[in-house]
Protein backbone atom coordinates (compact mmCIF):
# COMPACT_ATOMS: atom_id res chain seq x y z
CA UNK A 1 0.00 0.00 0.00
CA UNK A 2 1.23 3.51 -0.82
CA UNK A 3 2.12 5.31 2.40
CA UNK A 4 0.16 8.30 3.67
CA UNK A 5 2.21 11.48 4.16
CA UNK A 6 3.13 11.43 7.89
CA UNK A 7 2.23 15.13 8.23
CA UNK A 8 -1.30 14.39 7.02
CA UNK A 9 -1.66 11.33 9.23
CA UNK A 10 -0.48 13.26 12.29
CA UNK A 11 -2.94 16.07 11.54
CA UNK A 12 -5.94 13.74 11.42
CA UNK A 13 -4.78 11.52 14.27
CA UNK A 14 -3.60 14.12 16.77
CA UNK A 15 -5.00 17.56 15.92
CA UNK A 16 -8.28 17.23 14.04
CA UNK A 17 -11.56 15.67 15.15
CA UNK A 18 -12.84 14.45 11.79
CA UNK A 19 -16.19 13.37 13.21
CA UNK A 20 -16.99 16.97 14.21
CA UNK A 21 -16.14 18.70 10.94
CA UNK A 22 -19.47 18.32 9.16
CA UNK A 23 -21.85 18.21 12.11
CA UNK A 24 -20.85 20.97 14.55
CA UNK A 25 -19.62 24.11 12.80
CA UNK A 26 -21.93 26.19 10.62
CA UNK A 27 -19.82 25.94 7.50
CA UNK A 28 -19.41 22.18 7.94
CA UNK A 29 -23.13 21.63 8.29
CA UNK A 30 -23.74 23.59 5.10
CA UNK A 31 -21.08 21.56 3.31
CA UNK A 32 -22.63 18.31 4.53
CA UNK A 33 -26.18 19.22 3.48
CA UNK A 34 -25.11 20.39 0.04
CA UNK A 35 -22.83 17.39 -0.55
CA UNK A 36 -25.69 15.11 0.44
CA UNK A 37 -28.03 16.97 -1.90
CA UNK A 38 -25.67 16.73 -4.88
CA UNK A 39 -24.83 13.07 -4.35
CA UNK A 40 -28.52 12.19 -4.15
CA UNK A 41 -28.98 14.05 -7.43
CA UNK A 42 -26.22 12.13 -9.20
CA UNK A 43 -26.15 8.61 -7.74
CA UNK A 44 -28.40 5.90 -9.20
CA UNK A 45 -30.54 4.09 -6.60
CA UNK A 46 -29.14 1.02 -4.83
CA UNK A 47 -25.63 1.57 -6.19
CA UNK A 48 -22.45 -0.25 -5.20
CA UNK A 49 -20.43 2.70 -3.84
CA UNK A 50 -16.73 2.94 -3.06
CA UNK A 51 -16.16 5.84 -0.66
CA UNK A 52 -12.43 6.54 -1.03
CA UNK A 53 -11.03 8.76 1.70
CA UNK A 54 -14.30 8.29 3.58
CA UNK A 55 -12.71 9.01 6.99
CA UNK A 56 -14.97 8.02 9.88
CA UNK A 57 -18.01 7.36 7.71
CA UNK A 58 -19.93 10.63 7.83
CA UNK A 59 -21.16 10.11 4.25
CA UNK A 60 -20.99 6.31 4.17
CA UNK A 61 -23.46 6.19 7.04
CA UNK A 62 -26.29 8.02 5.26
CA UNK A 63 -25.46 6.46 1.87
CA UNK A 64 -25.94 3.03 3.41
CA UNK A 65 -29.19 4.19 5.03
CA UNK A 66 -30.33 5.33 1.57
CA UNK A 67 -29.95 1.76 0.31
CA UNK A 68 -26.51 1.83 -1.28
CA UNK A 69 -23.95 -0.93 -0.73
CA UNK A 70 -20.96 1.01 0.55
CA UNK A 71 -17.32 0.17 1.11
CA UNK A 72 -15.30 2.88 2.82
CA UNK A 73 -11.56 3.12 2.14
CA UNK A 74 -9.28 5.41 4.15
CA UNK A 75 -5.51 5.56 4.77
CA UNK A 76 -5.84 6.56 8.45
CA UNK A 77 -6.19 3.41 10.60
CA UNK A 78 -7.95 5.31 13.37
CA UNK A 79 -10.61 6.48 10.93
CA UNK A 80 -11.18 2.98 9.59
CA UNK A 81 -11.47 1.51 13.08
CA UNK A 82 -14.06 4.11 14.05
CA UNK A 83 -16.01 3.72 10.79
CA UNK A 84 -16.12 -0.05 11.18
CA UNK A 85 -18.04 0.28 14.45
CA UNK A 86 -21.07 1.71 12.61
CA UNK A 87 -21.77 -1.69 11.09
CA UNK A 88 -23.91 -0.76 8.09
CA UNK A 89 -21.07 -0.65 5.56
CA UNK A 90 -17.63 -2.20 5.03
CA UNK A 91 -14.51 -0.25 6.05
CA UNK A 92 -10.89 -0.95 5.15
CA UNK A 93 -7.51 0.72 4.97
CA UNK A 94 -6.35 1.74 1.53
CA UNK A 95 -4.82 4.45 -0.63
CA UNK A 96 -6.66 6.29 -3.41
CA UNK A 97 -3.64 5.81 -5.67
CA UNK A 98 -3.56 2.01 -5.35
CA UNK A 99 -7.01 0.56 -4.70
CA UNK A 100 -7.36 -3.18 -4.14
CA UNK A 101 -10.79 -3.32 -5.82
CA UNK A 102 -11.10 -5.04 -9.18
CA UNK A 103 -11.71 -3.42 -12.54
CA UNK A 104 -15.29 -2.23 -13.15
CA UNK A 105 -16.37 -3.58 -9.76
CA UNK A 106 -18.47 -0.65 -8.46
CA UNK A 107 -21.19 1.65 -9.78
CA UNK A 108 -19.93 4.82 -8.08
CA UNK A 109 -16.55 5.92 -6.77
CA UNK A 110 -16.35 8.90 -4.44
CA UNK A 111 -13.17 10.90 -3.88
CA UNK A 112 -14.49 13.38 -1.33
CA UNK A 113 -11.12 14.10 0.24
CA UNK A 114 -8.13 12.49 -1.48
CA UNK A 115 -7.57 15.24 -4.04
CA UNK A 116 -7.19 17.73 -1.17
CA UNK A 117 -4.02 16.08 0.03
CA UNK A 118 -2.35 14.91 -3.18
CA UNK A 119 -0.17 17.92 -3.92
CA UNK A 120 1.62 16.37 -6.90
CA UNK A 121 -0.43 16.40 -10.09
CA UNK A 122 0.83 12.90 -10.89
CA UNK A 123 -0.62 11.58 -7.63
CA UNK A 124 -3.99 13.19 -8.32
CA UNK A 125 -3.94 11.68 -11.79
CA UNK A 126 -3.21 8.25 -10.29
CA UNK A 127 -6.12 8.56 -7.86
CA UNK A 128 -8.50 9.57 -10.62
CA UNK A 129 -7.20 6.79 -12.89
CA UNK A 130 -7.83 4.27 -10.10
CA UNK A 131 -11.34 5.63 -9.60
CA UNK A 132 -12.04 5.23 -13.31
CA UNK A 133 -10.54 1.73 -13.34
CA UNK A 134 -12.72 0.36 -10.54
CA UNK A 135 -15.93 2.01 -11.78
CA UNK A 136 -18.03 0.15 -14.33
CA UNK A 137 -18.69 1.67 -17.79
CA UNK A 138 -21.51 4.15 -17.46
CA UNK A 139 -20.80 4.54 -13.75
CA UNK A 140 -20.15 7.76 -11.86
CA UNK A 141 -16.98 9.21 -10.34
CA UNK A 142 -17.38 12.13 -7.93
CA UNK A 143 -14.41 14.17 -6.70
CA UNK A 144 -14.21 17.12 -4.29
CA UNK A 145 -11.66 19.91 -4.40
CA UNK A 146 -10.81 22.81 -2.11
CA UNK A 147 -11.31 26.17 -3.79
CA UNK A 148 -8.06 28.04 -4.46
CA UNK A 149 -9.62 31.18 -2.93
CA UNK A 150 -10.95 29.33 0.13
CA UNK A 151 -8.30 30.23 2.71
CA UNK A 152 -8.18 33.86 1.66
CA UNK A 153 -11.97 34.20 1.86
CA UNK A 154 -12.07 32.53 5.27
CA UNK A 155 -9.33 34.70 6.76
CA UNK A 156 -10.87 37.84 5.30
CA UNK A 157 -14.21 36.93 6.88
CA UNK A 158 -13.09 35.97 10.38
CA UNK A 159 -10.67 38.82 11.07
CA UNK A 160 -7.42 36.86 10.78
CA UNK A 161 -6.28 38.36 7.47
CA UNK A 162 -3.54 40.92 8.11
CA UNK A 163 -0.85 42.50 6.01
CA UNK A 164 1.70 40.32 7.81
CA UNK A 165 -0.19 37.09 6.98
CA UNK A 166 -1.33 38.05 3.50
CA UNK A 167 1.64 36.41 1.79
CA UNK A 168 0.64 33.01 3.23
CA UNK A 169 -2.60 33.12 1.29
CA UNK A 170 -1.18 34.72 -1.83
CA UNK A 171 1.58 32.11 -2.03
CA UNK A 172 -0.98 29.32 -1.73
CA UNK A 173 -3.12 31.03 -4.34
CA UNK A 174 -0.21 31.19 -6.76
CA UNK A 175 0.98 27.60 -6.34
CA UNK A 176 -2.17 25.80 -5.22
CA UNK A 177 -0.33 24.02 -2.43
CA UNK A 178 0.54 24.48 1.25
CA UNK A 179 3.09 22.56 3.29
CA UNK A 180 1.21 22.09 6.55
CA UNK A 181 3.17 24.58 8.65
CA UNK A 182 0.48 27.24 9.08
CA UNK A 183 -2.52 25.66 10.78
CA UNK A 184 -3.83 23.28 8.12
CA UNK A 185 -2.09 20.18 6.81
CA UNK A 186 -0.38 19.41 3.49
CA UNK A 187 -3.00 20.28 0.88
CA UNK A 188 -3.72 21.27 -2.69
CA UNK A 189 -6.29 23.90 -3.74
CA UNK A 190 -8.03 23.87 -7.13
CA UNK A 191 -9.55 26.29 -9.55
CA UNK A 192 -12.90 24.96 -10.81
CA UNK A 193 -11.73 24.66 -14.41
CA UNK A 194 -8.55 22.90 -13.27
CA UNK A 195 -10.57 20.26 -11.43
CA UNK A 196 -12.74 19.77 -14.52
CA UNK A 197 -9.63 19.30 -16.67
CA UNK A 198 -8.22 16.68 -14.29
CA UNK A 199 -11.42 14.62 -14.50
CA UNK A 200 -11.61 14.95 -18.26
CA UNK A 201 -7.95 13.98 -18.66
CA UNK A 202 -8.65 10.86 -16.59
CA UNK A 203 -11.12 9.81 -19.29
CA UNK A 204 -14.41 10.84 -17.70
CA UNK A 205 -17.18 12.27 -19.85
CA UNK A 206 -20.01 14.72 -19.15
CA UNK A 207 -17.85 16.37 -16.48
CA UNK A 208 -19.50 19.04 -14.36
CA UNK A 209 -18.05 21.07 -11.49
CA UNK A 210 -20.35 22.82 -9.01
CA UNK A 211 -19.76 25.06 -6.02
CA UNK A 212 -20.84 23.26 -2.86
CA UNK A 213 -21.51 25.83 -0.13
CA UNK A 214 -22.09 29.07 -2.02
CA UNK A 215 -21.43 32.65 -0.90
CA UNK A 216 -23.03 32.36 2.57
CA UNK A 217 -20.52 29.84 3.88
CA UNK A 218 -18.38 32.22 5.90
CA UNK A 219 -21.44 33.95 7.32
CA UNK A 220 -22.47 30.61 8.79
CA UNK A 221 -18.96 29.87 9.97
CA UNK A 222 -18.85 33.08 11.97
CA UNK A 223 -22.46 33.05 13.18
CA UNK A 224 -23.46 32.45 16.79
CA UNK A 225 -24.29 28.76 17.37
CA UNK A 226 -27.93 29.52 18.11
CA UNK A 227 -28.30 31.34 14.77
CA UNK A 228 -27.11 28.50 12.54
CA UNK A 229 -30.45 26.71 12.26
CA UNK A 230 -32.14 29.94 11.20
CA UNK A 231 -29.48 30.75 8.59
CA UNK A 232 -29.02 27.29 7.05
CA UNK A 233 -32.13 27.07 4.81
CA UNK A 234 -31.39 30.36 3.06
CA UNK A 235 -27.71 29.47 2.67
CA UNK A 236 -28.60 26.12 1.06
CA UNK A 237 -31.09 27.77 -1.29
CA UNK A 238 -28.54 30.40 -2.29
CA UNK A 239 -25.85 27.78 -2.92
CA UNK A 240 -28.26 25.81 -5.10
CA UNK A 241 -29.09 28.85 -7.23
CA UNK A 242 -25.48 29.81 -8.00
CA UNK A 243 -23.78 26.38 -7.96
CA UNK A 244 -22.96 26.44 -11.67
CA UNK A 245 -22.50 30.18 -12.15
CA UNK A 246 -18.85 30.69 -13.13
CA UNK A 247 -18.92 34.17 -11.63
CA UNK A 248 -19.89 32.86 -8.19
CA UNK A 249 -18.47 29.32 -8.03
CA UNK A 250 -15.28 30.62 -6.46
CA UNK A 251 -17.30 31.94 -3.50
CA UNK A 252 -17.68 28.32 -2.33
CA UNK A 253 -14.89 26.90 -0.15
CA UNK A 254 -15.24 23.54 -1.92
CA UNK A 255 -16.11 22.23 -5.37
CA UNK A 256 -17.83 18.96 -6.22
CA UNK A 257 -17.19 17.46 -9.64
CA UNK A 258 -18.67 14.42 -11.31
CA UNK A 259 -18.28 12.57 -14.57
CA UNK A 260 -19.16 9.26 -16.22
CA UNK A 261 -16.92 6.38 -17.18
CA UNK A 262 -17.11 5.80 -20.93
CA UNK A 263 -19.12 2.80 -22.11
Amino acid sequence: MTQLDPVIRSFYRDRYVEDDRLVVRGHGRLEFLRTQELLRRWLPPASVVLDVGGATGVHARWLAADGHQVTLVDPVPEHVKQAATIGTFAAEEGDARALRQGDASVDVTLLLGPLYHLVDAADRARALAEAVRVTRPGGVVVAAGINRYGGLLEAGSNGTLTEERLSLFLDAFASGSIDGTNGFTVAYFHHAEELATELTTAGLTDVEVLGIEGPASNILENAAPDAIETLLPAAVLLARQVESDPKLQAASPHFLAHGRVSD
